[in-house]
């Protein structure tokens, strides 16, 4: 008799061969078969690391620094952050991909990334949920999924936290956060955020919650989520995201 985990290995290894997985870094056909990513690209995406802002996790200059330029001049309402890799050409490729040209295979390869460099830090922290920042119904239906739901769902299931994925809902469709400034990305986010009726008196009884996103640039997207939670209840609001930019 086969094990049901005989079985998911033999049909993981037949889908291998019949469509081979494409590496979450580069993209081609990953060698050896199997892999999340082709051997020459294990390291090739940069892990932060100290020194880094002890707000958001980005990288900076020197240790005797405490906090990016951003986060010594913006009043974030966020309690922290933490970021896995820098934001820099090669994992832009990566997530271009992943958001917008079907890649949601690699949502186990970069869950499994996090889980294992910053699981501990995540599991230290205790926290309550595990909420993805969430897109509009109009993109998700577009895309057919919310990069960010798919990576909070598996790395909830790696480090057992659970997850809200409909507790926050994006009210309006917004213009691509890309394009814009700093300035025009808080204006642009201004009520583009809500709790969901559904889990409007929930939140207030948590104590720590984790947005999970993909990317964290100037901070705007994590800070119109963090008010809102404030706003319904929640105390304390802290951020895990694939990719961070440079701090100064």
């Amino acid at each position: 008799m086969i094990r049901s985990e005989d079985s998911t290995v033999w049909h993981d290894k037949v889908l291998d061969i019949v469509f081979p997985r494409r590496c979450a870094v580069c993209g081609d056909i990953c060698i050896p078969n199997g892999q999340f990513v082709c051997g020459t690209c294990k390291s090739r995406p940069v892990r932060i690391s100290e020194p880094r802002c002890k707000k958001c996790s980005k990288p900076i200059a020197s240790e005797a620094l405490e906090f990016c330029y951003d986060c010594t001049r913006k009043d974030f309402h966020y309690k922290r952050g933490m970021s896995l890799w820098l934001y820099d050409e090669v994992m832009r490729q990566s997530i271009v991909r992943y958001k917008y040209k079907g890649g949601k295979e690699y949502t186990r390869y970069y869950a499994h990334e996090v889980a294992k460099y910053l699981g501990n830090e995540i599991k230290e922290m205790k926290p309550d949920v595990l909420l993805p920042v969430p897109v509009h119904r109009t993109r998700k239906k577009q895309r057919g999924y919310n990069q960010a739901e798919l990576l909070a769902k598996e790395i909830g299931r790696l480090l057992n936290i659970t997850v809200l994925p409909d507790a926050l809902v994006r009210t309006i469709k917004t213009l691509p956060q890309k394009e814009l400034s700093s300035i025009e990305r808080m204006k642009n986010l201004e009520r583009a955020f809500a709790v969901s009726k559904n889990y409007e008196e929930t939140i207030s009884k948590f104590h720590k919650l984790i947005l999970i996103d993909d990317i964290y640039t100037t901070g705007s997207t994590i800070e119109a989520c963090t008010k809102v939670l404030q706003k319904a209840g929640a105390e304390e609001v802290y951020f895990v995201t694939l990719c961070i930019g440079e701090g100064y």
